[in-house]
């Protein structure tokens, strides 16, 4: 806005903010649906595993308790975590709330632990790429649009790091804004990182060249966001059956454990 009033384009300007957070906000929203789906179902799955585990498993033990047999080793398993979900179920509940809120706490405290946590996460299958890939869409859709409004680049970058959503990439950029300050050109400082992908460093280098960085950066960005769509369209045809594989092995190894012994007893009879 500070931009748009100085330079008499208030209406242009703030028409490219709205277009940018329609951009981001998008962006987000695409991927926080694709990463819902199975932290839901996987939460659901896990609540109905210790359901089973606490009151329908001791019902089977205490069939078995009158068989007088030894029972398979799957089974014997199955009713020992039965026996310590029983025991320790409010335990092992309040431990993973706790858990979460003091891993949450210090990723927000120390900047140490989020240091770790993005730089882990980048490497994660599948997920690693789409966080990498949604970090250059907002560097490029962030940069593009506020060195467009006429915000020197050093401040530019200043903001880009700021909504760069990972610390990693926040870091690079910052270092990235200090070569530029010393009157380095922006492609080189950004091959210097190592980071940044080459697609990303050569449009840079053109757009500089060319007197046309803002342009260059906003096909960046469309690039990557298509791209992070692409991936996120990946990912959930993916996790689809994944999840319910998963949902299969956990629900039908525990029925399979219970029932195990009646069948053997049955083929002994």
């Amino acid at each position: 806005m500070e931009a748009g009033e100085q330079a008499g384009a208030l209406e242009t300007l703030l028409d490219r903010v709205a277009t940018y957070k329609e951009k981001t906000e998008r962006l987000k929203a695409k991927i926080k649906k694709a990463l819902t789906y199975p932290i839901a179902v996987v939460v659901v799955a896990v609540i109905v595993t210790g359901i089973l585990l606490v009151k329908v498993v001791p019902q089977f033990a205490e069939t078995f308790s009158s068989f007088g047999a030894n029972l398979p080793a799957f089974t014997l398993f199955v009713l020992s975590l039965s026996v310590l979900a029983q025991k320790y179920w409010l335990i092992i509940l309040f431990g993973l709330a706790g858990f979460f809120f003091l891993f949450k706490e210090a990723r927000r405290r120390s900047t140490t632990v989020a240091y770790m946590v993005d730089r882990y996460s980048l490497k994660i299958p599948i997920v690693g790429q789409i966080i990498y890939l949604s970090v250059m869409a907002r560097f490029a859709r962030t940069l593009a649009t506020t060195f467009a409004a006429g915000v020197p680049l050093i401040d530019a970058l200043t903001s880009v790091a700021g909504a760069a959503g990972n610390k990693i990439y926040a870091d690079a950029i910052i270092k990235v804004r200090e070569d530029v300050s010393t009157g380095i050109q922006l492609n080189t400082a950004l091959k210097t990182r190592n980071i940044f992908p080459t697609l990303l460093i050569q449009m840079a280098a053109i757009g500089e060249e060319s007197g046309a960085l803002d342009a260059m950066l906003d096909k960046v960005a469309v690039y990557y966001e298509d791209a992070v769509d692409n991936t996120v369209d990946s990912l959930t045809a993916l996790l689809e059956p994944m999840i319910m594989s998963v949902l299969g092995i956990l629900v039908g190894g525990l029925m399979i454990a219970m029932y195990l012994p009646i069948f053997q007893l049955g083929s002994v009879v």
